[in-house]
């Protein structure tokens, strides 16, 4: 399951896709249809405005911007209260008086043709959040009269003329769990930013270093060897940073080894090993990853070797792969085929150790000084070798360590650290408690598990060098488009042949395509883009197109 069905499925159980009645015109956009008299919001577009909305507020939020949060739902006061207290934002409740920012409402002793009254603080807001705007009506004219941006909740029944005024709206259902899936992106939102202003102003707040089992936050709970163990999470920001010398630094990196599970390709469509799949400029992932392994040899002197892991089926493949990179340290290994009757760690990681113990390589390990071994996700191809975590993990004497890489409300597990010795000794019993993780930047995780995921990584979006993959800096957005592509595009190959060309996606936002469609050489995708064929019908993309905010539904549509 990628991010994005994952995030989709967090809104659809908040019921944000239920609209209370039919949808005024001016709000068709933002609707999927109808059933039974009650609008059904697209879920896709949703989510759109939410980034919008949460980039705008992180934005104001870099720069110290006060924020006014307005909210008459009972229900959810708490959930907003908690909110202005994580974030340390003030917030004033005299907004429930008219003519709390202008003087048009006020009480009739207070007005004056030459002289304004503010009922509350002297500083006006920067920003009004509403998350009931139907209700609130008042405070949305007074701050469009004040010009001060506004975002919102919408709701399909709100008319026009409020609607307008709304800067940044969000079309979803106000309901309870909605609103605090809203706050919950705002507080993180805002914290970040807050933290990345107080790193620039060089305020540096020194904190001792959470030990272990103590002063470690606790924030989720994850099942390893079947039982339930309340997981230690450390912010990258608190690991013990290692030296800038490298030397230092080649001394860490000798006693590491890189480890992967090389998995079929079948979800794909693919016959062979994934690792196999072009990804950009004709290189594969095991290239991309073995050139950024070689040149982090060559910049630090060190010899980190890569290992792989392969099936029996997809073994004589990848050994023709390796053969081609013969001048670099690849070892590759087949997977024992025995399996157990006990619950596995992520990942295989269980079946994969005790494949390595059986082999011996373990032991070959050690004897070459080797201590750690950092599992990379099959999927990611954002492979980064941290010093910093290597180092806080010897310095402390972890023998196991997870990656968690957190966006919106869900949490994804990537790389893992452990210990050789461990593994050799006992790699049968249960050495990986407490089990540690440490939060990592979004920009580590680059799955590539559909097509849709490929497309983003071929096109312009993306470019590789010394095996990692760039973000291209054209794109404002600091989120990657939405792309949802029909069973036509499923697999490798049908997907490669229907594009000429891979599109431009710099300024797309979301991309949904279903149906015979075919993409010619040099289009250009902006915005919100749907490209829909009936059956039986086949539509094709002429060379040169450029689709902004476009819903096509026939060729005639071009």
């Amino acid at each position: 399951m990628t991010i994005h069905s994952a995030v989709i499925q967090k809104l659809l159980r908040t019921n944000a896709h239920l609209g209370r009645r039919a949808a005024e015109n001016h709000y068709k956009i933002y609707t999927y249809g109808s059933r039974n008299g009650m609008t059904i919001i697209d879920s896709d577009k949703t989510l759109v405005c939410l980034r919008s909305a949460c980039n705008f507020i992180g934005n104001l939020a870099s720069e110290n911007a006060r924020f006014l949060f307005v909210n008459t739902n009972p229900l959810v006061d708490e959930i907003v209260e908690q909110m202005i207290k994580s974030t340390g934002c003030r917030n004033d409740n005299s907004w429930r008086l008219g003519g709390f920012l202008t003087n048009s409402l006020s009480p009739k002793r207070f007005r004056s043709r030459n002289q304004k009254f503010n009922l509350t603080s002297v500083y006006r807001p920067d920003c009004v959040v509403i998350f009931d705007t139907e209700r609130k009506s008042s405070v949305i004219l007074e701050a469009t009269r004040l010009q001060i941006p506004i975002v919102g909740l919408v709701d399909p029944s709100m008319p026009l003329e409020t609607y307008e005024r709304i800067t940044y709206p969000v079309p979803a259902n106000d309901s309870v769990e909605f609103v605090y899936l809203f706050c919950n992106l705002i507080t993180k939102t805002i914290q970040y930013e807050q933290k990345k202003l107080t790193a620039a102003n060089g305020k540096v707040v020194k904190e001792e270093e959470p030990k272990i089992g103590e002063a470690a936050p606790l924030v989720d709970k994850i099942k390893i060897d079947g039982i339930n163990d309340e997981l230690l999470v450390l912010p990258y920001e608190g690991l013990s940073p290692a030296s800038d010398d490298p030397s230092e630094i080649k001394e860490l990196l000798e006693k590491l080894v890189v480890f992967k599970i090389d998995s079929e390709g079948t979800k794909m469509g693919f016959d062979g090993p994934k690792s196999a799949i072009e990804i950009s400029n004709g290189l594969t992932s095991l290239d991309l990853l073995s050139n950024y392994i070689e040149s982090l040899n060559s910049k630090y002197g060190c010899d980190v070797p890569l290992l792989l892991m392969n099936d029996v089926s997809t073994h004589n493949e990848t050994l023709k792969n390796v053969e081609k990179q013969s001048n670099k340290n690849i070892m590759c290994l087949v997977k024992d085929q025995h399996q157990e009757n006990d619950v596995k760690i992520a990942f295989d990681q269980k079946e994969a150790f005790l494949s390595l113990k059986k082999s011996g390589k373990l032991d070959d390990l050690l004897l070459q000084g080797k201590e750690f071994i950092l599992m990379l996700s099959s999927d990611n191809l954002a492979e980064v070798v941290d010093p910093n975590i290597l180092n806080h993990l010897i310095k402390n004497k972890i023998k196991y360590c997870m990656e968690l890489e957190e966006r919106f409300t869900s949490t994804t597990t990537m790389n893992t650290w452990v210990n050789i010795n461990s593994i050799a000794n006992h790699p049968q019993t249960k050495l990986f408690r407490p089990p540690i993780a440490v939060t990592v930047p979004a920009s580590r995780n680059l799955p590539l598990e559909e097509t849709s995921d490929l497309l983003i990584f071929k096109s312009d979006l993306y470019t590789c060098d010394k095996g990692i993959l760039i973000r291209n800096e054209a794109r404002i957005d600091p989120v990657n488009p939405t792309i949802e592509l029909g069973p036509e595009f499923e697999k490798v190959a049908d997907f490669e042949s229907r594009f000429k060309s891979i599109p431009s996606i710099i300024d797309l936002d979301n991309l949904k395509v279903s149906g015979d469609v075919w993409f010619g050489n040099g289009v250009i995708l902006k915005g919100l883009v749907s490209i829909n064929a009936r059956p039986g019908e086949k539509i094709v993309i002429p060379d040169g197109a450029v689709l902004e905010n476009k819903s096509i539904n026939g060729q005639r549509d071009l």
